[in-house]
């Protein structure tokens, strides 16, 4: 208790920093001292950001683990996808986050490690030509069902190429091959293919070609993944087959030719049947042929026979067509004496039609009813004139009866005032009133001097 004491804060040639100041130094130096570095390692933790499009991700090997950025930008511009479990090599710099202290790697591309790349390029090309249409199973043509000559790309060294031809001339001995030698792995061999498939398709009896390879890994048969390998395919005017590899291996090759063989032995049954299965078939056509012929034979000799017997007698046949002639003659003969009969009858009956539309017959017709309309119109007229005297006479009775005149006859008179009104009553007048009475011959004049009413007559 009673020994020394330390001061482990004394004050000393000491720096002390912030927080902030060690975090920027460290980041000036890291920074600077790692601004470009490749770092490979597995992928893990990937997300990418749907709203800034960025990707985040883990880096890590079996020691240790480093956080990872790449940019929307960058992240375009790759040639596959990332994923989680992907070997890559990652190209960037080393950038730290102040405010976490924390480092990461900021990368500007990404790419696979080993196997996986090859794999990535076949899955990109793949899913570009599919795009493109160039895989369609439409666009597939069929194979010739017996090709003139077929035409073969591969090795001429390869054991492809012999069991090709082995089995090829096994089911069909003579027929022909023509083969276009290529290199079918390493640099350059994806030309001589093209070369070789486009030479072939030139040719005018080669009806299909065929490209044959062994098995062998990726890399070994990557001439076959090759892009101008596909459009050569695509372009020739001939059906290809393509028989690359084993019946696991498959390739661009496969997927742009008219038909996949598993194998090149494989290819040689595909492309040619049998002989003796052609031979069958012929046998059987030209037995169908000879029956056919000999059933248009014997329809022919019955033909032949029925026609021999209508003409063994030329005369015979003479004298019935001369038979039929008479008899068309005389009905011909009939029908025209019978159309004549009617037509002279039409005409006597359009002479008589005539006749009574002649002009001097309608005039003549026609005066005549004149005539009788106006004898018609006379008697109906001294009809009437007799009838209207009739009832002149009864009217002018009937008149004469009623008039004023015979009453006055008799004794009476009318009486008018001075303003020319007859008088009906007595009381219509006053004394001094002038009247003017009427009698049956002439009037006169007279003065009103007394007014009674009725009742008081004397």
């Amino acid at each position: 208790m009673g020994g020394p004491t330390y001061d482990l804060f004394a004050r000393r040639e000491r720096r002390v920093f912030k927080v902030g100041e060690l975090t920027r130094e460290i980041k000036g130096l890291l920074e600077g001292r790692y601004a470009l570095v490749f770092v490979e390692g597995e992928i893990s933790n990937f997300r990418r950001n749907s709203a800034s499009g960025h990707c985040y991700f883990t880096l890590k090997d079996d020691g240790a683990s480093l956080r990872c950025v790449l940019f929307k930008a960058q992240a375009k511009l790759l040639p596959f996808q990332p994923g989680d479990g992907q070997h890559v090599v990652a190209r960037g710099r080393v950038s730290v986050w102040e405010p976490s202290g924390e480092y990461n790697l900021v990368c500007d591309t990404l790419e696979p490690v080993g196997a996986g790349v090859l794999a990535l390029r076949f899955e990109e090309l793949k899913r570009r030509l599919a795009a493109e249409g160039l895989f369609d199973a439409a666009a597939k043509r069929p194979l010739p069902v017996l090709p003139r000559r077929v035409g073969l790309v591969t090795s001429p060294t390869g054991a492809a190429v012999q069991d090709f031809l082995r089995v090829l001339h096994r089911r069909f001995p003579n027929m022909p091959v023509l083969v276009a030698p290529a290199r079918v792995q390493g640099e350059g061999a994806a030309a001589e293919i093209c070369k070789g498939i486009q030479r072939l398709g030139a040719i005018p009896d080669v009806d299909v070609v065929v490209l044959a390879r062994g098995g062998g890994s990726m890399e070994d048969l990557w001439a076959f993944n090759e892009e101008p390998v596909a459009r050569a395919i695509r372009r020739c005017p001939v059906p290809v087959v393509s028989a690359i590899g084993h019946e696991t291996d498959f390739t661009i090759s496969d997927f742009a030719s008219d038909l996949r063989a598993p194998t090149p032995t494989a290819a040689a049954e595909l492309v040619v049947r049998p002989k003796a299965d052609f031979a069958e078939a012929l046998q059987v056509a030209h037995g169908r042929l000879r029956r056919a012929l000999a059933r248009r034979m014997d329809q022919s000799r019955a033909r032949l026979d029925a026609m021999r017997k209508a003409l063994s007698d030329p005369r015979r046949v003479i004298g019935e067509r001369r038979l039929a002639l008479d008899r068309l003659l005389s009905r011909q003969e009939r029908i025209f004496r019978e159309r004549l009969k009617r037509a002279r009858g039409r005409l006597a009956d359009t002479d008589q039609r005539l006749a009574r539309a002649h002009p001097r017959v309608r005039l003549a017709a026609v005066r005549e009813a004149i005539a009788r309309m106006h004898q018609r119109a006379e008697r109906s007229a001294h009809a009437r004139q007799a009838q209207a005297t009739r009832q002149l006479e009864t009217l002018a009775g009937r008149l004469d009866a009623l008039s004023p005149l015979k009453v006055l006859s008799r004794g009476f008179a009318l009486a008018r005032d001075g303003r020319g009104r007859l008088v009906r009553r007595a009381t219509d007048l006053s004394v001094g009133d002038t009247v003017r009475v009427r009698v049956a011959e002439g009037s006169f004049d007279a003065g009103v001097t007394a007014v009674r009413a009725p009742g008081e007559d004397a």
